[in-house]
């Protein structure tokens, strides 16, 4: 893999198809979820996990799986590791087992996970599906964690369970809240990403155009159009002195 590749998977995964500000996939979870930052991280990881095992496995089966049953492979497959993942967390997070709810068994069907593996994983090597699930993963996982940040510090005034102070806002803890913070980051992040990708594009083309061999800088060419001429008249040798002087001679006669 080179690095150009790398960089395309990592920058899709993390900020350009971003699936939670970018594609708004994923909306159940982030909207139920955030509420608090360590649910955030715990059902964002609990996704880049199961993103990464069926990307790998569905990239390792795309020639063998056949195209008519594809989607319902699909979801066998990720219906096995949400298992394996409900049956770790039960036994060693129960607490966050239990905040996760009935949305840890939905992430079966989660559209972040069946549209990776049908538009990436089914059409691409293992190590590039497994880059992509670990970088939608985290996408996923830093945006579930900012509105959980966000939300909580607002709507409980702690962060990951630790009390900062009395007040808060009982509006950014209700599903209200919830659509409205999300809202707002998904706004803003647009918004910025606008912003600098415009400012990046035009910075490229600027190259481009410079690197062209056939337009040069046009304030330098202006300069150097004088001294070309003073040099052409210079290299004309003693037929150009002698031109210089019979032309002075006339305007002379003239006057």
């Amino acid at each position: 893999m080179t690095g150009q590749r790398f960089k395309q998977i990592s920058l899709d995964g993390l900020l350009r198809n971003n699936p939670t500000f970018r594609l708004v996939l994923g909306t159940c979870p982030t909207l139920a979820l955030s509420t608090a930052a360590f649910n955030g991280i715990g059902m964002g990881l609990a996704v880049t996990f199961i993103l990464i095992c069926s990307n790998v496995l569905i990239s390792l089966l795309r020639k063998t799986i056949p195209g008519a049953v594809r989607i319902p492979a699909f979801v066998i497959i990720i219906a096995t590791f949400v298992t394996i993942v409900r049956m770790v967390l039960d036994k060693f997070i129960p607490s966050l087992y239990e905040s996760m709810g009935v949305y840890l068994p939905l992430i079966v069907v989660n559209c972040i996970i069946l549209g990776r593996a049908e538009s990436f994983a089914s059409k691409n090597k293992v190590l590039d599906s497994a880059l992509d699930g670990l970088f939608t993963g985290l996408g996923f996982t830093c945006a579930l964690t900012l509105l959980g940040i966000i939300r909580e510090v607002l709507g409980s005034g702690s962060i990951f369970g630790y009390t900062l102070w009395d007040f808060r806002i009982g509006f950014f803890s209700s599903s209200a809240g919830a659509f409205f913070v999300y809202g707002i980051c998904i706004a803003l992040f647009n918004y910025v990403y606008g912003k600098v990708e415009n400012k990046m594009r035009s910075k490229n083309f600027a190259v481009r155009i410079m690197s062209r061999p056939d337009i040069g800088d046009p304030v330098n060419e202006l300069a150097e159009e004088p001294a070309a001429a003073v040099d052409g008249n210079a290299d004309n040798g003693p037929d150009g002195a002698l031109t210089a002087e019979k032309a002075a001679d006339e305007n002379g006669g003239n006057a």
